[in-house]
């Protein structure tokens, strides 16, 4: 177990040689709805609050996230993925446009809705969330084209992240396409573990990686363990266990560990800084950087996200001034 410090001027060349760097993002794309305003009565129909709206907004989310991270740090970024036949769409597609995010590999699928996820937000607190979408395996002449195109993407690309929400895209055959690309980063649920196996690197979370390997993660012992497990299960290269306020933990084939403690000066929201780690962890690889800088410069970003409210992204200066004020 050890830990080191990324210094600002290895940070700044880091940050500097990711840009430009073409990654393919292939997993499963969501609308974020957003609609905000405030509370001042219960309504008298049921015990709930009236909220009374001020905006409405929409959002990339799920894997779409990911690919608006890429953006932020300068990368060139496709998307392989699937909404439906629907006016949300064209919401999804107008997202990535404006984004500069090839879309070539977004397929519309007549058998299900694009997936929406509808929050309504009052002085900064979410009141509640409803979710459309379907969970079903996709029709395999869906996941052949798909397949199709991610060969092809694949072979052309720095660097290939598999973002998984479990909405059904993901098979093996569309893992073995992706890896056509040397630098294949996925962040798999723990039901669908098996289907990410020989890629560069898994990096679930700290709850995700307990399930998957049945080893409840308390101490380092455990954590060491659950490591273990997931580096001979998943026949990979590393494992990064993100673990919020505790930071990251990297786990080698070498038989390496790092340790890199948080750096968030402030947490308003956790949601999308996994998102955000995977992105940098592969644009930092994709980079040729050592896989110990990558995942410390990851843990910068996510430590910048998570000062945000919402799923948000980090710029390269935003990343920077986070290095600079943790020396």
């Amino acid at each position: 177990m050890s830990t080191t410090a990324l210094l600002v001027d290895d940070a700044r060349s880091l940050v500097a040689r990711m840009r430009g760097r073409s990654v393919l993002v292939v997993g499963d794309l969501m609308i974020d709805e957003w609609i905000w305003g405030t509370v001042s009565r219960i309504s008298p129909e049921a015990p709930v609050p009236v909220v009374a709206v001020s905006n409405h907004s929409f959002t990339l989310g799920g894997a779409g996230n990911v690919a608006n991270n890429l953006r932020a740090l300068d990368a060139r970024v496709s998307f392989a993925g699937a909404v439906g036949a629907d006016d949300f769409a064209a919401q999804v597609r107008r997202l990535l446009r404006e984004e500069e995010i090839d879309d070539a590999g977004v397929f519309t699928l007549a058998d299900r809705p694009t997936t929406r996820k509808t929050r309504i937000v009052a002085h900064n607190q979410q009141v509640v969330r409803a979710d459309w979408e379907s969970a079903q395996p996709m029709a395999a002449s869906d996941r052949a084209r798909i397949a199709a195109f991610v060969r092809e993407r694949a072979a052309k690309s720095d660097a290939v992240i598999l973002s998984d929400y479990a909405k059904g895209l993901f098979s093996r055959d569309l893992v073995e396409a992706a890896l056509l690309c040397p630098i294949v980063i996925a962040d798999p649920k723990p039901a669908n573990l098996d289907l990410f196996a020989g890629v560069t690197c898994v990096a679930p979370n700290v709850q995700e990686a307990a399930h998957a390997t049945g080893v409840a993660i308390g101490d380092e012992a455990s954590l060491d363990e659950a490591g273990a497990r997931l580096l001979a299960r998943m026949n990979c290269r590393y494992v990064v266990i993100t673990r919020g306020e505790h930071g990251m933990s990297l786990f080698g084939r070498d038989g390496r560990r790092l340790d890199v403690p948080s750096v968030a000066r402030t947490v308003f929201d956790v949601s999308g800084a996994g998102d955000t780690a995977v992105a940098v962890l592969a644009l930092a690889l994709a980079a040729a950087t050592p896989i110990e800088q990558a995942v410390q410069l990851a843990n910068f970003a996510a430590g910048a996200v998570v000062e945000k409210l919402g799923t948000a992204t980090a710029s390269g200066d935003e990343i920077l001034e986070l290095v600079a004020h943790d020396r």
